[in-house]
């Protein structure tokens, strides 16, 4: 029986005061550590709103100095704020076509060079003129949603993007030039045949930035040495180099990966869609050929791994983190802290949960969004996070409540009872064919649409009778599951 792997402990905050004190602390550290204090993580509330976007905010960032957020959405804008303040320094049109599904500052440019991806599948790079003037401009493009983008750490130039087509792609502005790198694939099937992986999240590992983190609707997190990637996408050529898979998840075909994120530490953080987080330590992978490795043994956290050469391996055991719920959107997951002491995830109730890293401790889960909290990210020097989902807003987060949240179970929060979307549910098969029967039936110039009129009245009273009894459905089951505590 395999035992979690745990972080070593850290000391208490009066301790670490007088080891200062006495020089047995050097001041820049006391001062890391006191920022990544549980206690501040136990004040955060909301500082500011900001509510310029029109649309569902798919990305928000802040830039290496964090005093600058940016923020893209449904709208196809991109914003850039001073965030205490909440004023737009600037905004411009993406270029895209349909939502911008992420935009970053490249580093070292004075904040004048961002990239951006979208549903589009283009990948586009923006770059601020003198008289605040924006060229924008298209670098690349993937054939689907190209969901997240790799910043090569300290570099101006090269980035990476993946897109639903399971490709993954090299930018450099110094040529503004597009390389295929390789395409991710499942492992071989009976038929000999080998589909691509519809990526949702890409990562590098600041400690090692060859070592390229990808994945998507599989139960495997792959994790690529560019040295070793062919230009031109040869799929004989780009093998992973590690696979990380909870054991009792190997082979599961009914879980993807929504999203990812390195530590300082080299560690991988993994957020399953119906699932939970897990957390790997450098070097806990299955190797290079996850269908090498099968599970035997059941229970979560206890499953030994037997590879296909018969060697039994003692793999340490990921640890986990419970109680959000990630099933309806594509949800990143990230670290807080200064040395990453926290993982932090939104959810489809609405929250952001957060927890402590060594021992996945749940500390907090605070309302975040009328409806799902996609993103969440943390600022580059202090204790404060920006949050944002399917509300056209921005929340920014700061250590600034006079009173310390009260500590809570996961099993004491309410389901949250939200507003009907369309959206939300699946759209029953009459209203579908009636839909496709009403655009074929177009009225000619000239003829009474009176008729028509009547079927669309029906049709709308269709699609609302369809959502107010998913949403009926939707109390009841809350009504079922609702504990007598209750969310902060």
């Amino acid at each position: 029986m395999r035992r979690p792997w745990k972080h070593p402990t850290a000391r208490h905050g009066a301790a670490e005061l007088c080891f200062r004190e006495v020089g047995d602390l050097l001041p820049r550290r006391f001062a890391r550590r006191a920022a990544a204090s549980e206690e501040l993580v136990m004040r955060l509330q909301i500082h500011r709103k900001l509510n310029k976007h029109t649309g569902c905010v798919n990305t928000v960032g802040f830039n290496a100095a964090g005093d600058t957020l940016i923020s893209g959405s449904d709208d196809q804008r991109v914003m850039l704020w001073d965030w205490d303040t909440g004023a737009v320094k600037m905004q411009f049109h993406s270029g895209h076509g349909d939502n911008v599904f992420q935009a970053r500052f490249m580093p070292y440019t004075n904040d004048r060079t961002i990239v951006t991806c979208s549903a589009d599948g283009e990948v586009r790079v923006a770059k601020i003129q003198d008289g605040r003037d924006v060229l924008t401009s298209l670098l690349g493009e993937h054939d689907g949603r190209a969901h997240k983008l790799a910043i090569e750490p300290g570099s101006p130039y090269i980035f990476y993007s993946c897109g639903e087509d399971g490709h993954v792609q090299h930018f450099d502005l110094r040529t503004d030039t597009a390389t295929e790198l390789f395409i991710c694939r499942k492992p071989v099937a009976k038929s000999g045949y080998s589909s691509h992986v519809r990526l949702n999240a890409i990562t590098i590992d600041p400690r090692n930035p060859n070592l390229l983190a990808v994945a998507g609707n599989n139960s495997y997190a792959r994790v690529y040495d560019i040295r070793k990637c062919k230009s031109g996408g040869s799929s004989d050529f780009a093998q992973p180099s590690d696979c990380y898979c909870p054991p009792h998840l190997i082979g599961n075909k009914n879980v993807g990966i929504t999203g990812l994120a390195f530590s300082h530490q080299s560690e991988l953080l993994v957020s399953y869609n119906d699932e939970n987080i897990y957390l790997f330590p450098k070097n806990g992978g299955l190797g290079p050929d996850p269908k090498s490795s099968v599970k035997i043994g059941g229970g979560e956290g206890s499953n030994s791994t037997v590879f296909a050469s018969g060697e039994d391996v003692d793999l340490p055991a990921p640890q986990v983190y419970v109680g959000h719920r990630n099933c309806e959107t594509v949800k990143g997951v990230t670290f807080i802290g200064p040395n990453h002491e926290y993982v932090a995830s939104g959810s489809d109730c609405g929250r952001l949960f957060i927890w402590r890293k060594r021992d996945g401790k749940f500390l907090r889960a605070m309302e975040g969004d009328e409806c799902i909290v996609n993103c969440i990210e943390p600022h580059p020097h202090a204790m404060t996070i920006a949050s944002s989902g399917i509300d056209n807003d921005v929340k920014l987060w700061t250590p600034s409540a006079v009173e310390r949240a009260r500590v809570v179970n996961v099993e004491e929060l309410k389901p949250r009872k939200r507003k009907a979307k369309l959206w939300q549910f699946a759209l029953p098969e009459e209203l579908v064919w009636h839909v496709l029967a009403s655009r074929r039936r177009q009225p000619a110039a000239g003829e009474d649409s009176s008729e028509d009129l009547e079927d669309n009245t029906e049709l709308l009273n269709l699609v609302l009778r369809a959502a107010n009894r998913d949403n009926l459905s939707d109390e009841s089951d809350e009504d079922e599951k609702t504990s007598d505590g209750s969310g902060e």
